[in-house]
């Protein structure tokens, strides 16, 4: 897998799983614009390549992370707000911010966050493209967007819907309340509570290793078929869920598992295949 020289994170492959750390923690690993070109370029090198089979975020220092630099939104992008011409450009700037947290949730590999401390504003926009969420017991989150006198924007309110009651997500992004990590299980945002940063990461790191032993076909169909299914009706998902099951089935696949479940040793499944695009050589 060829990644891009890194200054706000670290990535590392071990086992079919890549480990992204946000490493920026002086500055609260706030997202400035080397991050989301960073983050961009990282998640698109995963997708493309086949090498890792489960994705684990987590972070260092404080905070998970502090949300939006405001240097995004001040010397580095100057939103011009006394045009039309000008508002106009701001959804298309969203819509680039949003293009990269959504690779995120569409790619290929399962996504786990190890999440400590706070993880405000766009951190929050981040987690929830996710698949499972892991937290310590001194994490909280937090919609901050309100507190600065603006909608969250990068898909908070979209996301946080599909994981947790309405009521719950409009108390959040009307306050800019602080939820801590037990009320955030409690009501669904987060899997499990951990006491130390440690611990949380190991855990995420042993999910993700769990994932990794499955045959990573079936993998990327379940992931299809449980995001489809969110976004549409049972019966539709029904009717997807014949067609992808009917792309991807394996006999091979299926005696591998069986075989080494009987034999008490590890199945070995083929990679996903790489993908590239049709403009390369």
């Amino acid at each position: 897998m060829n990644t891009p020289a890194l200054t706000c994170f670290t990535l590392s492959v071990t086992d079919h799983v890549a480990h992204l750390v946000l490493n920026r923690p002086e500055a609260m690993n706030t997202m400035g614009p080397t991050f989301w070109r960073e983050l961009d370029e990282v998640l698109t090198a995963l997708h493309r390549g086949n090498e890792a089979r489960a994705l684990v975020v987590s972070s260092t220092g404080k905070h998970f992370s502090a949300g939006m630099s405001l240097e995004v939104f001040g010397d580095a992008i100057l939103l011009d707000d006394a045009s039309a011409e000008g508002r106009a450009a701001i959804a298309d700037l969203l819509a680039a911010l949003q293009a990269t947290f959504s690779k995120l949730e569409s790619l290929r590999i399962p996504v786990i966050a190890a999440i400590h401390g706070g993880c405000i504003g766009g951190a929050v926009d981040l987690v929830t493209a996710a698949c499972i969420r892991y937290a310590t017991q001194d994490a909280f989150f937090c919609v901050q967007e309100i507190n600065i006198g603006m909608v969250a924007d990068v898909g908070t309110l979209q996301r946080l819907p599909k994981l947790v009651p309405l009521g719950v997500v409009k108390e959040l992004a009307y306050t800019g309340r602080r939820m801590p990590a037990a009320r955030a299980r409690e009501v669904g945002l987060v899997n499990e509570v951990f006491a130390t940063q440690d611990e949380c990461v190991a855990a995420a790191l042993q999910c993700a290793r769990e994932i990794a032993a499955k045959p990573p076909v079936a993998i990327w169909g379940t992931k299809q078929v449980i995001h489809y299914a969110r976004d549409h009706t049972v019966a539709d998902s029904l009717q997807q869920m014949g067609w992808v099951q009917g792309a991807i089935w394996s006999n091979a696949h299926v005696r591998e598992a069986v075989v080494a479940m009987k034999g008490k040793r590890e199945p070995s499944f083929p990679p996903l295949a790489p993908l590239r695009d049709f403009g390369e050589k």
